[in-house]
Order: structure tokens, then C-alpha cells, then sequence
């Protein structure tokens, strides 16, 4: 197994129908609560492969990048086709926030942030579905790809958590 891609690297084609995304775009809160409880106090900052990221730093990556991910769709429901920023999430990744500060603070932020971007998703119509925004370095992506490349990060990293789990 390749442990950067445990689920494998994002496929469109192999990618969760709409409605499943959802639910596991909703679902990630109690799961990443669930591997942080596995992995134990003592093993946030094991990472889950030689030179990846520690537990700490998936749990805060999670929070950053879905907070970037549920803008991104606000933006794109109130704006046409929007040109969104994107970030370092390795440098992000590497501040000391992200390095070492408590996983409550983003297990907390994640529960919000799902509750809220879950009731978002679960009213969209198929119209808002297609509304895109411009990813400076992939182009155009309408929001039914966005949630369902989401529902596939949110999978990918709670299965890095359950590697440092399992160890």
C-alpha cells in the first residue's frame, strides 16, 4: 500500500455519487474524532510515513483545508464563477499552530464547520451543484466535483489517522 495514498490518489471517475459525498462530508467529524481516540494522546506526533505529517498536523490540515473548501462554495453560490485563492498547505501545515497545538481546538472547529457546510450541501439545488469557481492552477470546477473531491480528502486522511492508529 502506498501510505501517502491509502485509498489511492483522487479518481473523477471512481470518485462518491453526489448524495454518498454528502454524507461523508457530514460523517467526518465523528470519525476523525474516532481515529484521534485510537491514536491515542501519546502518538499525535507520530506521523503516519517517513517524512509525512503527524496526527497533529492531519487533524489540523483537515480543519485548514475545509474552512478554505466551504468559502469556496459560498463563494461560488454568490458569485460567477469566482477565481478562489489557494494556499501552502505545507507551509500551513508546518506553523507552530499546526505543529503543536491541541487537536480539540480543530476536532471542535471540524464539528462546526461539517454541521454548518453539511446544511449547505444537503439544500442545494442541481443548478447550484453546477455553479463553478476558477482554480487558478486546475481551471474551472463546478461544486458536484468539489464535494465529491472533498468527500474523498476527508476518507483519504482519516485513513492516514487509522495508519498511526493501527501502528
Amino acid at each position: 500500500m502506498d501510505l501517502r495514498y491509502p485509498i489511492g490518489q483522487y479518481d473523477p471517475k471512481e470518485a462518491s455519487p453526489l448524495a454518498q459525498a454528502i454524507e461523508q462530508i457530514a460523517a467526518l467529524p465523528a470519525q476523525v474524532r474516532a481515529a484521534v481516540r485510537r491514536v491515542g494522546e501519546a502518538r499525535l506526533d507520530k506521523p503516519y510515513r517517513e517524512g509525512g505529517w503527524t496526527a497533529r498536523q492531519v487533524v489540523h490540515h483537515l480543519a485548514d483545508s475545509h474552512i478554505n473548501a466551504y468559502v469556496r462554495f459560498r463563494l461560488a453560490l454568490t458569485e460567477n464563477c469566482p477565481t478562489i485563492k489557494t494556499y501552502d498547505e505545507k507551509g500551513w501545515a508546518e506553523l507552530q499552530d499546526a505543529k503543536s497545538g491541541p487537536v480539540e481546538v480543530s476536532l471542535g472547529l471540524i464539528d462546526a464547520l461539517h454541521a454548518r457546510w453539511a446544511a449547505l450541501l444537503r439544500s442545494m439545488s442541481p443548478a447550484d451543484f453546477a455553479r463553478e469557481i476558477q482554480h487558478p492552477e486546475r481551471g474551472k470546477l463546478n461544486l458536484e466535483q468539489n464535494a465529491r473531491l472533498y468527500a474523498w480528502h476527508c476518507r483519504h486522511h482519516v485513513a492516514h489517522l487509522e495508519i498511526i492508529a493501527g501502528a
